[in-house]
């Protein structure tokens, strides 16, 4: 890949990952206001105008200088109204984007993104593959789950979905590289999510309004299973916005046990959205945030780096650097650097140059945190650098990072 076609590519991402994001803001915005709405509105009393409209609850608030009074029927207005917004394209337009995105920078450059050998010798089509297939099994399994009659136990069915989850990580971190794993147990969540905007939500909302068009009372259960996947999809928001900003944080895919460390990150997730869900309803239970963040405190400590030991004087320092700036050199500068050489690497990752000595000095801890402690670079180790050289750049930091005696 020649230079102008890495800068073309870098561009794509660009425009691809913003889109991805102002989408994804509107359509986990729409669906955090709409179960806010659905927690906060009061039914009329029995009786009224409105309750004899089928009216099931309403809501008087004001925002942008104006009033506003949101009213939700039962099943359906006595009559349909000409215009009819419906929720969808946010949801589409997200998954949509999402998936160019992965395949922008994953499928492309699987070798690089999805494969670690230390994990398992995959081919690019064997990891594309395992993706991909992951985001179908996905769907499958938590699709027949809610068709079962387990679907009808809401925390029963919650934490049969929260253990396959965690399998699904499990199985994928021991296949993909840790940030790929994690990137794909976010994606099978925003494919779940957005199938059942298409193959549920959308559906049953179309054959209401058909059934009312027709002159025939529109049937309850299609409202009624669309509820149920609206507060699932609620539910996911948390954790896939967090797999979603993952791969900035290599201390938690690069773990050992990466699956058990996303597990506690989803099930904090869940518990502090389940305090905002309760809270809409007038219902204050400190419990759950407190478990939330306890859970991430905890995790916090438990997958925290040994501090550096100390080393005993008398070492070369000078000698020593050299022998990082080597390292370095040979390792890291073929991306890191004011124009990378690398293919498919346009501009250096995060802006971090490593390319003179007075930078290698500047980025010590980052080479020390992302080589040694956490191994999470070179990616994919593509430049195959030795434990004995990750030893040796250990040491150096260790020593103070000195660049001269």
């Amino acid at each position: 890949m020649d230079v102008f076609a890495s800068y073309g590519l870098e561009w794509l991402n660009l425009l691809v990952r913003w889109l991805h994001i102002i989408t994804g803001i509107a359509w986990i915005g729409a669906s955090f206001y709409f179960v806010w709405l659905d927690n906060t509105i009061k039914p009329p009393a029995p009786g009224s105008d409105l309750a004899n409209k089928g009216v099931a609850g309403e809501l008087w608030a004001v925002h942008g200088g104006g009033f506003y009074n949101p009213q939700k029927y039962l099943v359906a207005p006595a009559q349909l109204p000409k215009e009819l917004h419906w929720f969808k394209w946010e949801a589409y337009s997200t998954w949509l984007s999402g998936f160019a995105l992965l395949f922008i920078v994953y499928y492309l450059n699987a070798q690089a993104m999805m494969v670690d050998r230390s994990v398992a010798d995959l081919s690019s089509l064997q990891a594309v593959g395992i993706g991909l297939g992951s985001l179908v099994v996905g769907w499958l399994v938590y699709d027949l789950l809610c068709k079962s009659p387990l679907g009808r136990h809401d925390l029963a069915f919650g934490l049969v979905i929260f253990a396959f989850l965690v399998a699904s990580s499990y199985v994928l971190t021991h296949l993909l590289s840790g940030r790929a794993a994690y990137l794909h147990i976010g994606a099978m969540i925003g494919t779940i999510m957005v199938a059942n905007v298409a193959h549920v939500i959308i559906p049953g909302q179309r054959r209401m309004v058909n059934a009312m068009m027709a002159g025939e009372k529109p049937d309850p259960v299609y409202g009624i299973r669309a509820k149920q996947r609206s507060v699932h999809n609620n539910y996911f928001t948390l954790p896939v916005l967090f797999l979603m900003i993952s791969n900035h944080y290599a201390m938690t895919y690069r773990h050992a046990h990466a699956w058990a460390v996303l597990a506690v990150i989803m099930a904090a997730g869940v518990l502090i959205r389940h305090f905002f869900n309760l809270r809409h309803k007038g219902r204050i239970e400190w419990k759950y945030p407190a478990a939330g963040v306890a859970l991430l405190a905890l995790l916090a400590v438990l997958i925290a780096p040994r501090a550096p030991l100390a080393q005993a004087p008398g070492v070369d320092t000078a000698a020593q650097f050299t022998q990082v700036k080597t390292i370095v050199d040979q390792r890291c500068v073929s991306c890191h650097a004011a124009k990378p050489t690398q293919p498919g690497f346009a501009a250096a990752p995060a802006g971090v140059m490593l390319d003179t000595p007075e930078r290698v000095a500047q980025h010590a801890a980052q080479i020390y945190q992302q080589t040694v402690q956490l191994k999470a670079m070179p990616l994919a180790n593509l430049t195959q650098m030795t434990d004995a050289e990750r030893a040796q750049v250990g040491a150096w930091f260790e020593a103070g990072a000195k660049t001269d005696k």
